[in-house]
């Protein structure tokens, strides 16, 4: 059985999830699973960036990261790495999400930055990325990608990465996507790249890990680079 009916990347969601009670579910630890030192609180740090296929979610991951000081972690490569002839089945999207968030815990126990870039279609697994911070006792953000449907469309037409969605993929998630509920950030990829870093940059530039300087310096690198001219290493499908 294919995912939700298609053969796309990280899209098997279970079809009878509700987004509105998933996703609204409080974090149920009451107290930090892991262990700190002393009276020092956890340093770790976990940042869901989520949306539809082709918006341009690891554009704005890996803006996330330079300025957690992160370290990013994609479905669509564990997904490689678990299944050599992926199908897109419901299982197969259970364990790929099941192992990011088990190496997303790792990362948080030792006490780093680590930016999730998914689908995250099913609000159940935003819910369970959710409750993986709270365990661990770490901050937990969630970032919601969004981009003009015209604008996916003339992306995806060029794109040459490693994600294999292509714009019915997308399509079909737009059906499909639950909601996000709770509070979260909202970052529009429609225009072009600086735009798209400025609104990361006032979402995340003022953050205690000190990255907004190398921000700034790349967006000044970038200034002159429309989104819709970018290969498709940047704007990745999943």
């Amino acid at each position: 059985m294919r995912d939700r009916g298609g053969r796309e990347p990280d899209g098997g969601e279970s079809a009878d999830s509700s987004g509105e009670t998933a996703d609204s579910l409080a974090p149920t630890a009451s107290e930090p699973a892991a262990t700190v030192a002393g009276d020092e609180a956890p340093t770790g740090r976990l940042v869901v960036v989520c949306g539809l296929p082709g918006v341009g979610k690891t554009t704005v991951a890996e803006r996330v990261a330079a300025h957690v000081d992160g370290r990013i972690r994609r479905t669509d490569v564990i997904r490689k790495e678990l299944f050599d002839d992926p199908e897109y089945t419901d299982a197969e999207t259970e364990a790929v999400y099941a192992e990011l968030l088990s190496r997303a815990r790792d990362d948080v126990d030792a006490g780093d930055a680590v930016v999730l870039d998914a689908t995250f279609a099913d609000a159940r697994f935003r819910a369970d990325a959710r409750e993986t911070a709270a365990e661990a006792g770490v901050e937990f953000e969630l970032v919601e990608v969004a981009c003009d449907e015209t604008v996916v469309e003339r992306r995806i037409e060029r794109r040459d990465g490693i994600s294999d969605a292509d714009f019915e993929i997308h399509l079909h998630f737009k059906e499909l996507f639950d909601e996000v509920a709770t509070d979260h950030v909202v970052v529009d990829n429609s225009g072009t790249e600086p735009e798209t870093f400025a609104q990361v940059d006032a979402a995340f530039g003022g953050d205690a890990f000190g990255q907004e300087a190398a921000g700034e310096e790349t967006a000044g690198e970038n200034a002159s680079v429309d989104r819709g001219d970018r290969s498709a290493a940047v704007t990745d499908a999943e």
